[in-house]
């Protein structure tokens, strides 16, 4: 195994939508910048949207405004939202589409030339190809790009972040890369609940389950301040393949119905005093309606032409062909039998949900040279992948100016030395824990004491507690872990990352005593919302010389 040392002006961490789009958007703006991207996967095929998408879910239609937007997600979020982060993005929404779309994107369109609305803030696209095509835009500029490279931690001095270390799949070698600036555009974390398929089909997953937490942990390993992991993600998708449900009921209109063929989310809004139900809602009257027996839960899709079935599916290819080989496999058809549905387990996100770096307006973490943008930044949820084309824009414009006249500095070399011994320490073992007996083991964890799907997503002090104490044991046993081989190696970075973002997440769960968001942070112990208190943001900060994470308060207004 060799060391290979490579220097750059600024560095991305994921090669996803959001890290596509900004080194893109740095050449645009600066030639000459030299830009590297690290992409665990291949930018070609890697993060939430290898598999495509048949919508792009924030956009500003004609009569909205990037006021309304806000409104809107302030709503959806039960009034806790960093409105500037939220304005700012919806101000660049209309652009960001565009400039996708001049790379090959293709948008559905309107006889008039309009975008085709697919519901109230979305518009229906062709983007199977979406990752390929941004990738294709990223290798018409000069940024070099280190595919199957694995980011294992920052380089950071205790004042600045100074680059990050990563380890080569296929070649083994350990990097060190130098940078002036680092955008950490990693992607939220799927792995840390068990999911519902069990086994081989365990990464059957809504969310992409490579996406494991890694750049949180990097930031929470140095300190930096994070922000709402409370705020979890739990999404309302088709069983066992999880396709996304909006396609059904937003784009083929059909209604969520309970085993006796009832709209069980009308009654709901009967409940609520006939008010429309926020996202939350519709996994909530799912959940309650199953625990009502009154089970399994449906969209009703027997009501559609042959030609909407046909666009149904033709939707589904661009964003999900699991369910198009599940309909086929057994015979089925989606206008004889509705399709069932259910909750995933829980995920920690920063576009769906608001998980993520505390950051300033123009995407600066608390740390300096670290900037954040898309799932990895949080305080912004509903902002999917064109609020993330914008967050990438603005945090590399910031970079940018930020690093005018910036020298590199020196990197000590006991640093690089302390993290390749900590990278490659399980591959020396002879005997120990395997990988993914620590993962089944958080996973265990996470689901029975900390609000999975075992537990209906309740959280309790008591249980939460309990995780507490069993994450710190569970953390104790990682000096112990081997690894055969370099992707058991990957595995072993990636449980590691794992546990250290659930532990902060249990510490969220634990201090926010209220239910703000139902099934997404629901305490059986405090299950009303207190706006009076709890109008916040709760943040935390890890110290990693005591090995203690302190909790603070943010204020809603910026």
């Amino acid at each position: 195994m060799g060391i290979t040392r490579i220097d750059c002006d600024i560095l991305i961490i994921g090669g996803g939508a959001a890290g596509c789009f900004a080194a893109v958007e740095i050449y645009k703006r600066s030639p000459d910048c030299n830009v590297l991207i690290m992409e665990k996967a291949h930018i070609e095929r890697s993060g939430c949207l290898a598999m495509g998408l048949n919508a792009i879910n924030a956009y500003i239609h004609p009569g909205q405004t990037p006021e309304s937007y806000v409104a809107n997600v302030e709503k959806q979020f039960e009034g806790v939202i960093r409105k500037d982060l939220v304005y700012s993005i919806a101000k660049g929404l209309n652009s960001a589409v565009r400039d996708v779309e001049e790379m090959g994107l293709p948008i559905e369109k309107n006889d008039d030339g309009t975008y085709k609305m697919r519901g109230k803030r979305s518009i229906r696209i062709c983007g199977e190809r979406l990752k390929p095509i941004l990738a294709e835009a990223v290798c018409k500029t000069k940024a070099q790009v280190l595919n199957r490279v694995v980011a294992t931690n920052f380089i950071y001095d205790g004042e600045r972040v100074l680059g990050a270390f990563g380890y080569g799949v296929r070649n083994s070698n350990f990097y060190v890369v130098k940078a002036k600036a680092v955008i950490v555009a990693t992607g939220g974390a799927s792995g840390i609940y068990r999911s519902n398929n069990a086994g081989e089909a365990r990464n059957l997953i809504w969310y992409c389950p490579w996406n494991v937490g890694t750049g949180y942990a990097m930031g929470i390993r140095i300190g930096a301040e994070m922000t709402s992991f409370e705020n979890r993600f739990i999404a309302l998708r088709v069983k066992d393949v999880h396709a996304p449900t909006g396609i059904i009921a937003v784009g083929a209109r059909s209604k969520q119905i309970n085993a006796h063929g009832e709209d069980y989310l009308e009654c709901y809004y009967k409940h609520l005093g006939g008010n429309k139900c926020l996202t939350h809602h519709r996994l909530l009257a799912t959940i309650e309606e199953t625990k009502a027996g009154r089970g399994p839960c449906y969209l009703d899709t027997t009501t559609l032409s042959v030609d909407e079935e046909k666009r149904l599916k033709e939707d589904f290819l661009n964003m999900n062909p699991p369910i198009i080989l599940l309909w086929a496999a057994n015979g089925m058809n989606p206008r004889t039998k509705p399709v069932e549905i259910h909750g995933t387990e829980p995920f920690i996100v920063g576009g769906h949900c608001q998980a993520g770096y505390w950051i300033d307006k123009d995407r600066r973490t608390t740390i300096p040279g670290l900037y954040a943008a898309g799932e990895a930044a949080g305080g912004a949820p509903k902002k999917y992948v064109s609020g993330s084309w914008v967050e990438a824009r603005i945090a590399s414009a910031t970079a940018l100016e930020d690093i005018k006249g910036f020298p590199h500095k020196k990197i000590d070399d006991s640093l690089i030395l302390k993290e390749q011994e900590r990278v490659l320490s399980s591959l020396n073992k002879k005997t120990g824990v395997l990988p993914h007996e620590i993962r089944e083991r958080l996973q265990k964890i996470m689901d029975e004491y900390a609000g999975g799907i075992s537990m209906n997503y309740a959280l309790h002090e008591e249980r939460l507690l309990e995780a507490r104490r069993l994450l710190r044991c569970l953390k104790e046993r990682t000096n112990d872990v081997k690894s055969e081989n370099n992707y058991s190696l990957v595995d072993v970075l990636e449980c590691i990352d794992k546990l250290d973002v659930a532990r902060v997440l249990v510490e969220h769960l634990i201090y926010r005593k209220e239910t703000r968001w139902s099934c997404y942070q629901a305490r059986l112990d405090y299950p009303e919302k207190d706006d009076k208190r709890w109008r916040v943001f709760v943040n935390s900060i890890y110290n990693p010389d005591t090995d203690e994470i302190r909790m603070v308060e943010r204020p809603l207004d910026r």
